[in-house]
Parts: structure tokens; sequence; C-alpha cells
């Protein structure tokens, strides 16, 4: 039967929205999920935004027993080379008879489309399993799922450094500021999943003090901007 199912990629953060998309999809079983796909930075050896190391993120893989495909970006991250990357990684998986492509999006149309417009020329589907819920609808299935995650990025103008290494539970989400989505949809903080039912034993980590780094990012109009985030030293 597992062989009748749509052959279907896992786009992999490794944080909250992602086990918990992975996790939805797991129990429906409407899906031969055959890879999970994480963009890394080649000089840090980290995901994108998430800072999470490649031998966590390989560890997070192995423990829940699907392959991991990993997508090597320049340090500067810019859009072209995001695409060009991200491009041949959809021609690999098309190749081998991948026809739809899974993300833990809950409510950004702007995102929706551009993975839409990017993915469908090439005859890949999106799959979405949290899309359209409420973000409260989301939290509440987070955390009766048995998912165990900390935080490992926030935005500094948000949640500063003493929010970085919390668990996310109903007291951290009592704790966070009016303006702060609770599903950080926003980019308002991300996390790193290390235990719950998608694992078949739990991911070992350590944490040292939080970094605050500053990034320029230019704008469609032309202007730039810098936004500052706090990161976990997160290690194995």
């Amino acid at each position: 039967m597992t062989e009748q199912l749509p052959k279907t990629v896992f786009n992999w953060s490794g944080g909250k929205d992602s086990s918990l998309a992975l996790y939805k999809m797991l129990q429906e079983k409407k899906h031969q999920i055959v890879s999970l796909l994480t963009t890394i930075n080649r000089d840090t050896k980290r995901s994108t935004m998430h800072g999470i190391p490649i031998e966590l993120l390989k560890k997070q893989a192995k423990s829940i027993g699907i392959p991991l495909y990993i997508v090597d970006l320049t340090p500067e991250g810019n859009m072209e080379d995001y695409e060009n990357s991200m491009f041949k990684a959809v021609e690999h998986f098309k190749n081998i008879g991948v026809t739809h492509f899974a993300f833990g999006d809950i409510s950004l149309h702007d995102v929706r489309k551009y993975r839409v417009e990017k993915l469908e020329p090439s005859g890949i589907s999106l799959v979405e399993p949290l899309w359209g819920m409420r973000e409260e609808e989301v939290m509440k299935e987070f955390l009766e799922s048995g998912l165990k995650t900390i935080i490992v990025t926030t935005m500094a103008e948000h949640l500063d450094e003493r929010y970085i290494g919390r668990h996310i539970d109903e007291i951290f989400i009592k704790d966070l500021p009016e303006n702060v989505d609770i599903c950080g949809e926003n980019g308002e903080y991300h996390s790193f999943c290390y235990d719950g039912p998608i694992f078949s034993s739990p991911i070992s980590y350590t944490l040292g003090e939080p970094m605050k780094r500053t990034f320029s990012i230019k704008y469609d109009d032309g202007t730039v901007k810098d936004h500052s985030y706090w990161f976990a030293n997160l290690n194995e």
C-alpha cells in the first residue's frame, strides 16, 4: 500500500511547526515521505535562521527514520543562490518520482504563493498540514502532541536573550508580549525539537551562552535595514 502513496519530500526546519506538521502527516498516512530536506549555511554548517548544527539535524533525521537531504547555501544567503539550489533539489527528487513537497507553514500567504509559483512549473504539488489553522489551534495541538521543543532564535526587537533555551509550554506562551504571534509565524522566534512521538529516542544537545548577531536586509524598494537576532549556542 505504501508504494501507491504519493512520494513526498518534507521540508524540515527542525523546529516546532515542522515537527507538528510531520507528526500529522505520519499519523494520516496519506503520503510516502521519502526524505527530509534542510537548507544549510555552508560556512557555519548550521541551518538557516534556526541555527541548528548539521550534526543535530542528522540526529533528528536518524531518530525519525527518514533520510536527510541537505541543500548548501552561500553565507550571503541571497535569493538567487537559494532559488538555484532549490531548483536542483526539486529536479533531483522529481527524477526519482517525487510529486509533492510538504511544509509547516500556517498563515503567511506571500510565502505560500511563492512556494506554489516555484514548485508548480516543475509539476510538484504543495502539502501544508497546518495551513489555515488558527495559531491557537496549532499551539494547542503542539502542546497535546508530546513534542518537546526549546527556543533557539529570537528577533531581538521582540524577545530578548532570556527567552533563548526556554521550552515551549503554557508558561512560555503566557510570558510572550502581546505583539508576538504565539507560534512565531512572523519570525519572532524559532525552535529546536528534541523529543516526542516522531522520534525513536530523544536528541541530546548542549546550550552555551546566547549570541547576538545583526544582519543588513535589503528590501524590494532598495532600502536597507538592520535586524538583530539572538541565537542559542546550540551544539551536540
